[in-house]
């Protein structure tokens, strides 16, 4: 009993498959059937010669052209590379030797002129100052002295020296006479007569000399004197002069602004003349030294001004200086530019500068973006124009054969190359696509750029 509903159950499901099966079968058929009858009647309408023109009407592709005009010449940008120095750049060092007491500074400081950097021990130094200073009062107390004259005490001294040695000659005159009459008569000897006669002659000596010193002292010092002691102070203020020179270098100090980029000595060191103590650069304002070829010097002058690239970053500068010869290893010549003073906290010398500048090259040819070449066998390059124009058209618009034509690259200029060929000025190039383009293809122009590509 089982067996039979197992059997019935099975029976009905293959026959609904099969059911299923002729249905489909059947719903080909008329659909089969239906194509053929369709296709019948539209040969029966249509003429048996097809048109040519309306199989390739088919196959008709939009692109977009631009109409090329002639350019006689562009301007290219050459870049040419320098370094960031510094203006000034000095190894500052003592004039004399002497012991190190004190530095001021240290490396990477800012200092500005005159900034003291460094000291000498000079303790002997204004010690022999003090000296000089004191030998001067000296000399310029007697000066006054001079200048002012005797006083009248010493005159009057003088005078009275001079009263008292004539008196005292004239008693040795008449002492003289009688001893000579004494001698005439026998009474004394000549030696008592001579020592009368020299004592007189000593007193007359004295009185002449007083006398001298007493009209000295009533005319007053002579000017020889006064200009004598004059130039003997002046050879004292010498002296101090070159004391105080002395000093002074006993003291280092900053010659220009800048900075301390080394420091080679401590205190306590003994260092002789000349001997290196700080390395001083000077950062404001920083210069550039770019090497331009000499058939390119001519393009620039004093005070132009430029825009110097430094590691990506663009700075103002003027040009002040060029040097007027050719560097003998690269044969350039050398522009000094002075970079903008805001430059300086964010530049360092050593830095490499890249100067741009705008060359014009007389060539004719014609700008067509890049997406326009082709590339065709050995390496030469070709771009598609619109050629013959066709009959057909499709949404309106005009169709077009496909003609090549081979070009030179010229120049390149981002996505934009300048090339002359088998252009001609007015033809309009196909601009995209055209991987999937060949020559005598129908195209019609979906969009058409009327200017150049590119302006110069």
């Amino acid at each position: 009993m089982i067996l039979r509903v197992l059997l019935s159950r099975k029976t009905s499901k293959l026959s609904k498959l099969s059911l299923k099966a002729i249905g489909l079968l059947n719903l080909s058929a008329i659909i089969f059937l239906g194509f053929t009858l369709f296709g019948t009647n539209f040969a029966k309408k249509s003429p048996k010669n097809l048109d040519a023109r309306e199989t390739s009407f088919a196959k008709v592709s939009p692109v977009e052209t631009i109409t090329v005009r002639p350019v006689e010449s562009y301007l290219i940008q050459r870049d040419y590379t320098g370094s960031i120095v510094s203006r000034r750049r000095s190894v500052l060092s003592f004039e004399t030797q002497g012991k190190i007491v004190e530095i001021a500074v240290d490396r990477g400081d800012r200092v500005e002129p005159n900034t003291p950097l460094a000291f000498l021990d000079n303790r002997a130094l204004k010690t022999r100052k003090r000296e000089l200073l004191a030998r001067r009062k000296q000399m310029v107390a007697r000066l006054k002295e001079l200048r002012a004259g005797s006083t009248t005490e010493t005159i009057a001294a003088a005078q009275a020296s001079v009263r008292q040695l004539e008196q005292e000659l004239q008693l040795a005159r008449q002492k003289s006479d009688r001893r000579s009459s004494l001698y005439d008569d026998g009474v004394i000897s000549q030696e008592q007569r001579d020592e009368a006669i020299k004592e007189a002659t000593t007193l007359q000596a004295q009185l002449d000399n007083s006398q001298s010193q007493l009209d000295k002292l009533l005319v007053g010092t002579r000017p020889e004197r006064i200009e004598a002691q004059q130039a003997s102070i002046e050879e004292q203020d010498a002296a101090i002069a070159n004391l105080e020179i002395e000093l002074e270098k006993t003291i280092l100090k900053a010659p220009f602004a800048g900075t301390i980029s080394e420091r080679l000595v401590d205190e306590g060191m003994v260092v002789e003349a000349g001997r290196e103590i700080f390395n001083l650069i000077e950062t404001d304002p920083l210069e550039a030294h770019i090497g331009i070829p000499a058939n390119k010097i001519s393009a620039i002058k004093q005070n132009d001004r430029f825009n110097l690239q430094i590691q990506q970053q663009s700075y103002p500068a003027r040009v002040t200086a060029i040097v007027p010869e050719l560097d003998p290893q690269t044969l350039t010549a050398t522009v000094i530019l002075t970079l903008d003073r805001r430059a300086t906290p964010k530049v360092v010398p050593g830095q490499v500068a890249r100067l741009q500048l705008t060359e014009e090259i007389s060539n004719s040819g014609y700008w067509l973006p890049i997406t326009a070449l082709v590339e065709t066998e050995k390496g030469l390059w070709s771009c598609y124009v619109l050629s013959k124009k066709e009959d057909i058209a499709r949404n309106d618009r005009e169709v077009f054969q496909i003609a090549q034509s081979n070009v030179e690259i010229l120049h390149s200029e981002g996505d934009q190359i300048l090339v002359r060929g088998t252009l001609q000025s007015g033809q309009q190039v196909i601009v995209d696509g055209i991987h999937r383009l060949v020559p005598g293809q129908l195209v019609s122009v979906s969009q058409q750029n009327t200017q150049n590509y590119i302006d110069y």
